[in-house]
């Protein structure tokens, strides 16, 4: 007996890739998987603790409890203002809050659109749904923004679906206010939804954040991805949500009540805590985040060969490599895994998010300061050792 094509076919991630092969090394310097490096602030822990040694240990609503999606909308009151009851679902994570709009949204054939490079498990959940994924360049010319107009040249009578990430999982692009009125004028006309990935829209550091939801006509086509991992160091938590019309939302539940089926009352409530007490948190990491951008762009101006678009969000910096790889007759992969077993340095080859991501390696600067300075110095004491 075989096992289902889909299983087979599935392919996983390079970031997962490097990570574990780095496991296997010593006095590695990890820049591989986007996780912050903080602890989840003690309050947010003290107040779960509290609701684990009450007892509450039980099956929970499929949506989320009423007191987690009271409190997303209360944070959401000024933009999205979205339904506590009907509007909101709490997911496992951001990462199935995308995976249920998908299965909710697409049939086998439809088509997504999808801007790359971009984070690798996208590729994976639009293989599960049947889709066809159409790929749009995000250019480092235009700082990774997509171009509106390459939206619109890709759309077609299937096209389903357009997933916008920003800030950007590699490149750290965010898309600006300018860029975003004109997708919405591209997208308001079509009739396509929009799953807008916004997990690290508080982490953004050169200009005020712009939603595509904030422009007419788009809040009702758009389903929008929010999570507690990056805003408040909670990746192991497992808590994303999602806001959409009613409709969505009701049958996105519904898948999520056959997958995951509900999340724990502790753990939900203190994501509800985290929104009414820790917003002052997530500005301590985000200025540490800056620090540490501005750090890594300073050093990588110092390599010879590579260099840097400043990334406007997230943790990553999305490294141009082109030149020695060329000289070398490397590709991202090959120089990454040579870069590691020469330095010690675990990035992640930029193939791995996407043909467009070929020639460019992406590093996580989710580290401390002192992990940064001692990784580019190995990584420059690397491509110096080249003689490309």
């Amino acid at each position: 007996m075989q096992l289902s094509k889909l299983a087979q076919n599935l392919g996983g991630s390079v970031i997962r890739e490097m990570y574990n092969k780095a496991l296997t090394m010593t006095d590695t310097i990890s820049f591989t998987v986007g996780e912050p490096d903080f602890i989840t602030p003690e309050p947010i822990i003290d107040e779960a603790c509290k609701y684990w040694k009450a007892g509450m240990t039980h099956y929970t609503p499929n949506k989320g409890i009423p007191e987690l999606t009271e409190a997303i909308s209360a944070y959401h009151v000024n933009d999205l203002n979205p339904d506590p009851e009907t509007q909101i679902m709490v997911s496992c994570g951001a990462t199935e809050a995308i995976q249920m709009a998908l299965f909710t949204l697409v049939d086998p054939g439809d088509e997504v659109i999808l801007v790359t490079p971009a984070w690798p498990n996208y590729f994976g959940q639009i293989g599960m749904t049947g889709a066809v994924i159409k790929c749009v360049p995000a250019r480092e010319e235009n700082n990774f923004v997509p171009d509106p107009d390459d939206i619109r040249r890709a759309i077609t009578p299937k096209t389903k679906v357009v997933i916008l990430n920003s800030p950007s999982n590699p490149t750290g692009a965010v898309i600006d206010k300018d860029t975003c009125k004109e997708l919405a004028d591209v997208l308001r006309e079509q009739d396509v939804y929009v799953i807008s990935d916004e997990v690290y829209n508080r982490l953004v550091y050169d200009e005020p954040y712009t939603s595509i939801t904030s422009f007419e006509g788009m809040k009702e086509k758009t389903i929008y991805i929010g999570g507690f991992s990056k805003m408040f160091a909670m990746t192991g938590w497992r808590l994303g949500y999602a806001i959409a019309s009613p409709e969505i939302i009701s049958n996105m539940t519904k898948l999520h009540e056959n997958g995951a089926s509900c999340l724990p009352a502790p753990s939900q409530l203190g994501a509800a805590y985290a929104l009414q007490h820790c917003i002052p948190e997530i500005e301590t990491m985000r200025q540490s985040y800056l620090k540490r951008r501005n750090l890594i762009y300073s050093l990588i101006e110092e390599i010879p060969g590579i260099s840097l678009r400043k990334p406007k969000g997230a943790f990553y910096a999305f490294v141009n490599a082109r030149q020695i790889m060329e000289a070398t007759g490397m590709n991202s992969k090959e120089f990454c895994l040579d870069m590691l077993s020469k330095s010690s340095v675990v990035t992640v080859p930029g193939s791995g998010f996407g043909e467009n991501g070929e020639g460019y390696f992406r590093i996580s600067y989710a580290t401390s300061e002192e992990n940064i300075r001692e990784g580019l110095s190995r990584i420059k004491g690397y491509v110096e050792s080249l003689n490309w």
